[in-house]
């Protein structure tokens, strides 16, 4: 009869009677065979089997079906192997294309972008009346910009300040954006998202996620990014 190694799926054959050339075979073979030598041992195994013990069909068909079971074992293997390549392929060309972009992370520190303006998003847990953005200059903390938003749903809410003072453009000097929203409750701050250039991005040594390093918050894993531009 022949059985499959559990471990490589190749057919091994064992022991009753007329089974000694399909042995012989197995012995002069790799470990690892496929479909042509599973069915070259078949056939010596069924030619020189016991004319008086030949193999009963359950027994044959058995063998079939084990053959076929770590057959379609390994074409999956083959595929999720196949897939994992492309994913890996993918990521490497999702990094690429993301080098010099901007993306969307959880932060209060924003530089002014390719177009000269800082551009965030804020997610207000409840309808307000009113939301005020300010920017102040992070290294000095002396305050730019204030600006006011009318009544604003629960939800997300953009925000942009695109007449920064011409020297901190060019110099890409860091701003901090603070946030408070009015409701029923009372002013409270909200934490922002913004924009900020993404500088490096690697993949894992073993394929895993792609890590972004990003100007002011340092490596990021690419699922924690909300959006790009």
């Amino acid at each position: 009869m022949i059985t499959f190694n559990t471990t490589t799926g190749a057919p091994v054959t064992s022991g009753t009677s007329g089974s000694s050339a399909a042995t012989a075979m197995t012995n002069s073979t790799s470990a690892a065979l496929g479909q042509q030598d599973f069915l070259t041992l078949m056939l010596a195994q069924l030619k020189n089997q016991d004319p008086l013990q030949p193999m009963e069909n359950g027994e044959f068909l058995a063998q079939l079906a084990q053959f076929s079971t770590v057959g379609g074992i390994e074409k999956v293997n083959d595929t999720l192997a196949s897939l994992g390549e492309g994913m890996r392929d993918f990521r490497i060309a999702t990094a690429a294309n993301l080098l010099g972009h901007e993306v969307l992370v959880p932060g209060n520190i924003a530089r002014a972008g390719a177009d000269g303006t800082i551009n965030g998003v804020v997610d207000l847990p409840d309808a307000a009346s009113s939301v005020t953005v300010s920017y102040s200059d992070a290294t000095t903390g002396a305050l730019l910009h204030t600006e006011s938003y009318a009544a604003q749903s629960a939800g997300l809410m953009g925000f942009s300040w695109s007449d920064l003072p011409q020297a901190m453009v060019e110099n890409r000097s860091p701003v901090r954006v603070t946030v408070s929203a009015t409701t029923d409750k009372g002013t409270a701050p909200v934490g922002p998202s913004v924009f900020a250039k993404v500088l490096s991005a690697r993949n894992g040594a073993d394929g895993s996620d792609l890590t972004l390093q990003v100007e002011d918050y340092g490596a990021l894993n690419a699922l924690e990014v909300e959006a790009f531009r």
